[in-house]
């Protein structure tokens, strides 16, 4: 009796045509946006708790002491422009109370440095936020904007529609057979590196899949909402009197919340989870470039080598 496609994908789906197509397409795929993922994965890990960070560290004034008299305008933009001499002075803004430092905004040829100096004796005191925050600044740019503005929002959406169709193709090709799904639940290798390294990726893959899926999805959700909301607006009537609590509203808003990471208030332990399952997707790419290493261009460049001796060898003396 014939084995039918739908039993050999069951029983042993390594043979099915389909199968190795998808993998091409994950391989591929994946290639094509490893770095994409890396950026990402890395950087979305740690904006997790960028919220917090802000409250803790950010709206606290630098205190300078009171002595003398405060700075006039001019006199502080000749300060801040000895101390830099290459820029010229944008903005000045003076602070409320007398005890607290002086923002200024500095500019060169697009770039801008926003600095703190003394009202009484125009002394640069530091930048106007810690080096934390410009750093989570940066890399919230690099998330959401891939330091690109609106083009760069644009690609991420759709590099994020990539790293769906991976996920999708990834789950397919986990599949290892209604004999041995069990196994690939957990890596049992020892001694042999790559065969480890393969069912890490496997098993890594699996156990992240929901999360990896989630943030792929309302990844494209950030970028482009419209499609959303129009097909969650064919099953949810809008309650337009209480909008806030609106069904259409919650779910589009639990997109938000999904992917950030951002529940309810005292939620440390989800977003712990969140960042260390953020970085699944950098591991996943890691260890599949590896495999394409082993599988595809070490062969490659033995076999390359093989032939350029070949070719050697036979050349007279």
């Amino acid at each position: 009796m014939p084995v039918t496609l739908t039993q050999q994908w069951v029983r042993r789906p390594q043979n099915v045509w389909l199968r190795r197509a998808l993998f091409q397409i994950h391989l591929w795929t994946g290639l094509a946006v490893g770095l994409y993922i890396v950026a990402i994965s890395l950087s979305g890990s740690a904006l997790v708790f960028r919220d917090r960070i802000f409250k803790a560290l950010g709206d606290k004034p630098t205190i300078v002491a009171v002595t003398g008299r405060r700075l006039t305008q001019q006199e502080l933009r000749a300060a801040a422009e000895k101390a830099y001499p290459q820029y010229t002075v944008s903005n000045i803004f003076r602070a409320r109370r007398p005890e607290h430092a002086v923002m200024i905004w500095l500019e060169r040829k697009g770039k801008y440095k926003q600095r703190l100096f003394d009202p009484y004796t125009g002394k640069d005191t530091g930048p106007s936020e810690p080096p934390i925050l410009t750093a989570l600044t940066w890399l919230a740019d690099l998330h959401f904007n891939l330091l690109a503005g609106e083009q760069g929002r644009m690609v991420n959406g759709y590099l994020a529609l990539l790293w769906t169709l991976m996920c999708l193709t990834g789950a397919v090709l986990w599949w290892p057979g209604i004999e041995n799904w069990r196994r690939s639940l957990a890596p049992r290798t020892r001694g042999n590196w790559k065969r480890l390294n393969w069912e890490l990726h496997s098993t890594v893959g699996f156990w992240t899949y929901a999360f990896s899926l989630m943030w792929g999805i309302t990844g494209v959700y950030v970028v482009f909402p419209s499609p959303f909301q129009r097909v969650v607006a064919l099953y949810f009537i809008p309650d337009l009197l209480n909008p806030q609590r609106s069904p259409d509203e919650r779910i589009l808003r639990w997109m938000n919340f999904l992917h950030f990471g951002e529940f309810f208030t005292g939620d440390w332990a989800l977003k712990a989870i969140w960042v260390v399952v953020g970085i699944a997707p950098a591991f996943l790419f890691v260890t599949g470039a590896v495999m394409w290493w082993n599988r595809v261009l070490r062969p490659s460049a033995r076999r390359s080598r093989q032939q350029a001796a070949q070719a050697a060898a036979d050349i007279p003396p």
